[in-house]
């Protein structure tokens, strides 16, 4: 089964860190394109973070430069989001997706995605 599982939300004072995981199975993680989204009740699906696993090349929103950072490990077949610094702003469902080799941050050129974790930052 196709499938991406995030795990590691929560609830966070502004200034603190969480890390997000994204798990998948059932696919060839290291020829896929891996993001990260996020939606903001009464706002749009925004593209937070992009890898490319097969050259690790990255992309970042400007809104989380500096604070967030994207890293892959092919040996788990496992994404991650280490996010600092974190700010009300950031209060949103995060969502892991999946594409074959477009570094996109639009997330109609995902079609697989995960159910979603809580990221709460309180101020």
């Amino acid at each position: 089964e196709v499938q991406l599982v995030e795990s590691g939300g929560g609830l966070v004072q502004a200034g603190g860190s969480l890390r997000l995981s994204c798990k998948a199975s059932g696919f060839t993680f290291a020829d896929y394109v891996i993001g990260w989204f996020r939606q903001a009740p009464g706002k749009e699906c925004e593209g937070v973070s992009v890898i490319r696993n097969f050259d690790g090349d990255t992309y970042y929103a400007d809104s989380v430069k500096g604070r967030f950072t994207i890293s892959s490990d092919n040996t788990k077949n496992t994404v991650y989001l280490q996010m600092n610094n974190l700010e009300p702003e950031d209060t949103a469902l995060y969502f892991c997706a999946a594409n074959l080799m477009t570094l996109s941050r639009t997330p109609g050129q995902y079609d697989i995605w995960g159910q979603g974790t809580q990221v709460t930052v309180s101020s």
